[in-house]
């Protein structure tokens, strides 16, 4: 059992080769299993899943996701002491990788930090300034990274292939939550097949993909734009069926933002982390 649980949950961090079927599903089912306790958790204490709501947690997926690009870079070597600031963030060792820093324990800890904030406003009723101490953590992450920003142009053409199917989704939900979903997961899928396809072309710095699903189609396709179609449609259908149900606000509200959440985590990660070389 201990071989067991080396070989596919300790081993894959130590030596950074990405996930497998069995981590995977173990994660996806915890991470289910999550989504559950907090909807039931909102629902005790009497926080509104609403548009306030919404926002402010995708905040903190962006707060995630940076936070884990500074550890990116600080493990490849990209991240140096060009200030104060960045030599006191390397000298605390806070953003060494380890299991805290890389997934799924950045997770866990961003969790936390969210969960804290999120019940913490609540009960002081500022529940409203969410977002903006997620924008605050968010903005603190992607101000360090900014000095090593040498790829940043690479970003517009992944924007581009984000906006474009967002827009045509608000067009035909005439919803701004939807076309939230949708463009997260177009960035998602359109950060992959830049990033593997067309990035290394130019700049000779490679990746591969990390997650199995997303691998499978690569490898059977030789290229990762099939995967960015994928996404699109998926989250679509998904945007789609939540919106014919018949659901009450909030119920909708909250599994649009974890559909959300599923594409923007990853898609902002990738993005910037391709940004700064890491």
């Amino acid at each position: 059992m201990e071989n067991f649980f080396y070989e596919f949950f300790v081993s894959p961090i130590l030596e950074k080769s990405g996930y497998n079927l069995v981590n995977t599903l173990v994660y996806a089912l915890i991470a289910l299993g999550a989504v559950y306790l907090i909807w039931k958790g909102l629902k005790r204490t009497g926080i509104a899943v609403d548009r306030e709501f919404f926002f402010g947690t995708l905040a903190f997926v962006l707060f995630g996701s940076t936070m884990r690009v500074v550890t990116d870079s600080v493990d490849s070597g990209v991240f140096s002491g060009v200030t104060p600031v960045h030599q006191l963030v390397l000298d605390s060792g806070l953003y060494e990788y380890g299991f805290l820093t890389v997934s799924p324990g950045t997770y866990i800890l961003v969790a936390a930090i969210y969960l804290v904030c999120l019940f913490g406003l609540h009960f002081m009723g500022r529940i409203k300034d969410l977002k903006w101490a997620g924008l605050a953590l968010f903005a603190f992450h992607f101000l360090l990274l900014v000095p090593f920003m040498n790829y940043a142009m690479h970003a517009v053409p992944v924007l581009v292939l984000t906006a474009v199917p967002g827009y045509l989704a608000y067009r035909y939900f005439n919803d701004m939550l939807s076309a939230i979903v949708v463009a997260a997961h177009a960035l998602d899928g359109a950060a992959t097949f830049y990033i593997i396809d067309i990035f290394p072309q130019i700049t000779g710095i490679s990746y591969f993909e990390q997650h199995v699903v997303p691998r499978m189609i690569g490898d059977v396709f030789d290229t990762y734009f099939l995967f960015y179609l994928v996404k699109i449609a998926v989250a679509g259908l998904a945007a789609y069926v939540v919106n014919r149900e018949k659901l009450g606000v909030q119920e909708k509200t909250y599994i649009l933002l974890v559909f959300a959440i599923a594409g923007l985590a990853p898609g902002v990660r990738d993005v910037l982390r391709m940004v700064v070389g890491a």
